[in-house]
């Protein structure tokens, strides 16, 4: 449910009561379906009632007010009222005093957060409208008046003090936890997949075969990946707590598909590490055909080109399978061959 949460823009952080957007003139109550951020005003003295939301977004909206927290300005410039020969004005202590205490600077008001977030809904209890709708500003009897208000254990304020919590704890929900384990999954499945790239890479390198004859759990010798792969995590202990019998049975990456999808994928980025090199220089063409254990023509193509520090390099492109060694095939399967890696017949020279 933090998918529904609205982070407050940077120009509204350094104040906990910004303005108001302005007021639309209607005395309509809006119930829109749609959420609104534009709708969520800070100062409680500007907000509209949590009845005025439609019934289909009222936790949404309360979501967005808990994350912004009461409205408690800190270090403002209270007013003074007169109260008969003196005079008063809202005090910043009463913020660490009473946690659910918030201040409307437009209305010099003082209003109760959750009682706002959570109207009163059993028996007979009524809402106190002084601390959610009209705002409380008799500073004189201000303390007398916030203890009357908090009231005994089953007053409409500890009702809605209950509330408050329940709502605040719905991080530790199902949907909270299924999105943290989430998570883990995906640290853990990056570790693997970093894991059996490391492996992938090196046997490419050496030019090793990476499959065994026998890939059994039973077999003393599984192959050139597997044995890599198991030597790595019994080095590597966080390697070795998301690999083979600790990772899900569903998520391994160490069947022969898979293999092969990472030897692709790293045979594409040094393609593109060679094609990238080359330029716009000129290059020459070298190609060698040879039959596999099918007995299928295949071509093997190397680039010959100076590199950018004046030694000529040598490097195999691709092996290309052609139908037959015919001047026409090869010709045709190095126009394929180029326009796939994007290289320019006119830069070739012999």
């Amino acid at each position: 449910m933090d998918k529904f949460l609205i982070k407050r823009p940077r120009s509204e952080e350094s104040s906990n009561c910004p303005k108001a957007p302005p007021s639309s003139g209607s005395s309509e109550k809006n119930t829109d379906v749609n959420f609104n951020s534009n709708d969520i005003i800070s100062d409680p003295g500007l907000q509209k009632s949590i009845e005025d939301f439609d019934i289909g977004i009222r936790d949404q909206v309360r979501r967005e007010y808990l994350t912004r927290g009461p409205c408690q300005p800190t270090g403002h410039s209270f007013p003074q009222k007169e109260h008969g020969k003196q005079r008063r004005s809202f005090q910043d202590a009463w913020f660490k005093q009473y946690p659910w205490l918030e201040y409307s600077v437009t209305k010099n008001s003082a209003y109760c957060f959750w009682c706002y977030l959570f109207t009163p809904s059993r028996g007979n209890q009524i809402r106190e409208d002084a601390f959610t709708k009209k705002g409380f500003n008799n500073w004189k009897k201000s303390l007398e008046k916030f203890v009357k208000h908090v009231g005994a254990v089953n007053s409409v304020h500890n009702d809605a003090r209950v509330q408050f919590q329940s709502f605040q704890n719905q991080r530790q929900s199902v949907s909270h936890q299924l999105a943290t384990y989430s998570q883990e999954m995906d640290v853990e499945y990056h570790t693997r997949l970093t894991a059996v790239l490391d492996v992938t890479h090196f046997l490419l390198k050496q030019g090793l075969p990476f499959h065994g004859h026998d890939e059994s759990l039973s077999s003393l010798n599984k192959g050139n990946f597997l044995e890599l792969l198991e030597w790595y995590s019994l080095r590597n202990d966080k390697v070795f707590k998301v690999v083979n019998q600790n990772a899900p049975a569903n998520n391994q990456m160490t069947s022969p598909k898979i293999q092969k999808k990472l030897a692709n994928a790293c045979e594409t980025e040094i393609t593109c590490a060679i094609v990238d090199d080359i330029g716009d220089k000129y290059f020459s063409l070298m190609i060698d055909e040879a039959r596999d254990v099918s007995v299928k023509e295949q071509m093997g193509v190397v680039l010959r080109y100076v590199s950018k520090n004046g030694y000529v390099i040598e490097r195999f492109l691709a092996m290309v399978h052609v139908p037959d060694t015919s001047a026409i095939s090869l010709k045709n399967a190095i126009d394929c061959l180029f326009a796939k890696h994007g290289l320019s017949l006119s830069r070739l020279r012999g």
